[in-house]
């Protein structure tokens, strides 16, 4: 959930009207919440301003325009065609710079491209299994939940009447997001190519897996669907919360945002396989093009920006104004400062505590195509969603003519 970019368009030019001159950074950026950022950036100092621009597809619009901004920070900029037109980050490392090793490995790795950062990590999120307080019993760790152990808790919670379920542990089939969630772990690698590639094998094990599930767990594919269509009209978070299902699939940006009477009444696991966290595709990375006009500007805000004391400060900031209610964290997310994650967020989200995802698992996403939120929603997660409820690949139409008939269609 995130805030409309329409209400924070006059908010914008209020803040901004008075910034002029390359004393000024332009920053463009698909997440409002910059805009917030911004204002306390302005207030923070009076020797440079930052000018906030929404813009849907800040990656798009950079390769199909003349106007440069000075800083992009958003999701997707790392692809083919982007990252062409960011300039090398290195000189922001080193004594009296920004130190590597506060960031998250993982994600810092992502930013780079022949031993050169290219992109700095902003924010990523996590899978998560949902439940109510009261279902602790039975879970193996604190921290995270596998596939395996998902099946066996689930089938000792069914429950059925006449045949026809009234209680269900949990079914992948209820959320397409969470078949690619299986399909990451099982390594079908979606990834940039022209425009995508994956590993087929890989891919068709995983749904395969969903199939058989379907049957070992839930008797089969149509007694999960009637269970949906019986029950499925109110939230999975408050069907977890009532016990009619046992387990739930929730992403942590939503999670955390979720209302006080609700969330009190939850706990959570983080979704891994073989010490594996998959990081939702998205995360946030900022970029310096390399024509940007104010660069001593965006000097100053990039390393203002990734300063423990300065998210710290965005995050009391975010309490008090009670954006806190709508976006999760810094920028819609964890912070990729591990400092930051680890011991500052857990005292603004106390359900962190003592659930903290293990920094060694998290697995950040691959390289998608710029287009990758529209080929997701429109072609991969209907061939799974397909997939999944078919015992071969040649029941359904191949992945491959589905892409090759949407381009056609959308050259």
């Amino acid at each position: 959930m995130r805030f409309s970019p329409h209400v924070f368009f006059l908010f914008f030019a209020a803040i901004f009207l008075s910034c002029n001159g390359n004393k000024t950074a332009l920053i463009w950026t698909d997440h409002p919440e910059f805009a917030f950022y911004g204002e306390y950036f302005n207030a923070s100092q009076d020797q440079y301003k930052v000018e906030i621009r929404y813009i849907n597809s800040p990656a798009t619009e950079l390769i199909n325009t003349n106007t440069i901004p000075d800083i992009v920070i958003g999701s997707w900029l790392k692809n083919a065609y982007t990252i062409t037109h960011f300039r090398s980050l290195d000189n922001y490392f080193g004594e009296n710079k920004i130190p590597t090793g506060i960031f998250y490995q993982q994600l810092l790795a992502k930013g780079r491209i022949d031993r050169r950062q290219y992109l700095l990590p902003v924010s990523f999120n996590a899978p998560a299994i949902i439940f109510s307080k009261n279902k602790n019993e039975g879970l193996s760790n604190p921290f995270t939940i596998g596939f395996e152990e998902l099946k066996k808790i689930s089938m000792d919670y069914n429950t059925a009447n006449n045949g026809a379920f009234t209680q269900m542990g949990f079914s992948p089939l209820w959320d397409s997001s969470f078949l690619f969630i299986i399909a990451t772990l099982f390594n079908a690698s979606f990834r940039e190519a022209a425009p995508l590639a994956w590993d087929t094998e890989a891919l068709d094990r995983s749904m395969r897996y969903v199939y058989d599930w379907a049957y070992e767990v839930n008797t089969n594919i149509q007694a999960v669907e009637d269970f949906t269509f019986k029950y499925f009209f109110e939230p999975p978070a408050k069907l977890a919360q009532s016990g009619r299902i046992l387990f739930s699939y929730m992403e942590s940006s939503d999670y955390f945002i979720l209302k006080e009477d609700i969330r009190g009444s939850l706990n959570f696991r983080w979704l891994a396989e073989g010490n594996r966290i998959p990081l939702i595709e998205g995360s946030v990375f900022l970029g310096l093009p390399k024509k940007g006009k104010s660069p001593m500007a965006a000097a100053a805000f990039v390393r203002w920006f990734f300063r423990i004391e300065t998210q710290n400060r965005l995050l009391e900031n975010a309490r008090t104004s009670r954006v806190n209610e709508t976006v999760f964290g810094i920028c819609g997310g964890f912070s990729s400062l591990r400092p930051v994650t680890e011991q500052i967020f857990p005292r603004f989200y106390p359900d962190l505590l003592g659930h903290m995802p293990p920094a060694e698992f998290l697995l950040p996403a691959d390289v998608f195509p710029g287009n990758w939120t529209v080929l997701k929603e429109r072609i991969i997660l209907p061939y799974l969603h397909d997939r999944a409820r078919s015992e071969h690949a040649s029941d359904v139409y191949p992945l491959e003519k589905r892409i090759a008939d949407w381009m056609r269609v959308n050259r």
